[in-house]
């Protein structure tokens, strides 16, 4: 349950109500702004807590979300969480630096597009597998739409 909970506030509630606070201020274009508060909360902050999730309690993520039992998964999960370490405290520091915005959401784009082709290719999908997917689905969507409109705004 905690766990739904975090991919709903990360992936849609919190950046949908940065950016709904944000826009009120009239200062910078939407599209800017859907880059930078999903950057920073579904990148930033998702994957980061992932990433900690991961390295420390890998059984989770290969038990729970990818149905793999065996523990000897659990140095690849541990690799996969140092990647979302990496990945995340990017998106956390795009705050500070927003130049880290476009590069960011092109990187967690194509990991999360990458990640929710495989929940869809799985065959025994469960709900926090599902969370997963339809979350990473979203999500890329979200970041590539951003990163293209923004790439190609500059053409």
């Amino acid at each position: 349950m905690v766990y739904i909970l975090i991919v709903c506030l990360t992936m849609l509630v919190l950046p949908v109500a940065s950016i709904l606070f944000e826009l009120g201020t009239g200062q910078l274009p939407l599209l800017w702004l859907v880059g930078k508060w999903f950057v920073f909360w579904a990148v930033g902050v998702r994957l980061l807590l992932a990433g900690l999730r991961q390295y420390f309690q890998p059984a989770f993520t290969s038990r729970d979300i990818m149905g793999i039992e065996q523990s000897e998964a659990h140095v690849l999960v541990r690799e996969l969480g140092g990647a979302n370490l990496a990945s995340g405290i990017v998106g956390l520091a795009s705050i500070a630096m927003p130049t880290f915005v476009l590069p960011a959401a092109i990187g967690a784009g194509i990991f999360y597009a990458v990640a929710a082709l495989e929940h869809v290719r799985s065959t025994h999908r469960g709900t926090n597998e599902t969370v997963a997917m339809v979350s990473d689905i979203f999500i890329a969507v979200v970041l590539i739409g951003f990163a293209c409109c923004t790439l190609l705004g500059r053409g």
